[in-house]
């Protein structure tokens, strides 16, 4: 018979979609365990059916309070509990970080059980650079948010990983060609999954298709870092393009954000091709 766990929280990574991505020491601990928090006791019970356990399952989703951290820290005191999300790794875009930061405050042992995670499995497969990369987690829903949001990112060297949904993947495609209409952007969706795919190119292209292909269900969408994209465009040729439709300012201020050029730079090119 196996040995009970020492008290305290256990972080445990879950599949994301193919049930073999379990990990053996996941499965050892949720054996173990004496009890288990999770976001949706039926998706966690599917898991735990598929493994033949059984366990006590409590909610603990974004809606949890002080009062349910409070009851699930005391309960660390005496017991092996295991904070799971629905799937991938929990604290990733999900809740549990003041969790953590409530138990190790209280003296309680927390162990990290890693495992499949979403943003990590696009980067991956997406073949853009990952020697720097910034998680964003979900993008807003609102327009002006979701716009916000993206221009305030647009000069980071590196790549930028989010977190979609299919209803609106199209909308934050349609928004990231306007602000980077020349950088390389990569939709990693099913991921795990039979029907996996991973599709490249520009934000314009990548909308006009899932414009006429609607996907279903969670999504990773990936922007290449300016500093990438600089290497293999023509700022000058991109400048020139931009001032046939538009004002200098507006012509510099889009081909700042599509190669990361500096922006003094491109407005005295600006001023030098105008005065051809």
């Amino acid at each position: 018979m196996s040995e009970p766990l020492e008290p305290g929280l256990y972080i445990v990574a879950t599949p994301i979609g193919n049930l073999g991505d379990v990990t053996m020491r996941a499965v050892d601990v949720l054996s173990r365990c004496d009890a288990i928090a999770c976001e949706d006791t039926r998706v966690t019970g599917k898991l735990l059916k598929h493994l033949g356990l059984s366990k006590p399952l409590w909610r603990y989703d974004d809606h949890a309070g002080e009062n349910d951290r409070a009851r699930l820290v005391v309960a660390m005191q005496e017991q092996a509990v295991v904070l799971v999300s629905d799937a991938g790794t929990p604290l990733v875009s999900d809740p549990g970080y003041r969790l953590v930061r409530d138990a190790r405050a209280a003296g309680v042992s927390v162990t990290s059980l890693p495992g499949a995670c979403a943003a990590i499995a696009g980067l991956t497969l997406s073949g853009l650079p990952n020697d720097r990369f910034l998680f964003a987690g979900f993008l807003p829903v609102k327009d002006k948010a979701r716009r916000d949001m993206l221009e305030e990112l647009a000069g980071i060297d590196a790549t930028l990983v989010f977190y979609e949904t299919g209803p609106r993947l199209v909308k934050s495609l349609e928004t990231m060609a306007e602000i980077w209409p020349y950088r390389e952007v990569a939709v990693a969706r099913e991921l795990t999954k039979l029907h996996e795919e991973c599709r490249t190119g520009a934000a314009g292209e990548l909308a006009a298709h899932y414009g006429e292909r609607p996907p279903k269900g969670e999504i990773v969408l990936l922007v290449g870092p300016p500093a990438e994209e600089a290497g293999e465009i023509d700022a000058e040729a991109l400048l020139r393009q931009a001032l046939e439709t538009l004002k200098p300012s507006q012509a510099v201020a889009q081909v700042a954000k599509a190669t990361g050029r500096d922006r003094k730079e491109l407005y005295t090119l600006a001023m030098e091709i105008k005065a051809e």
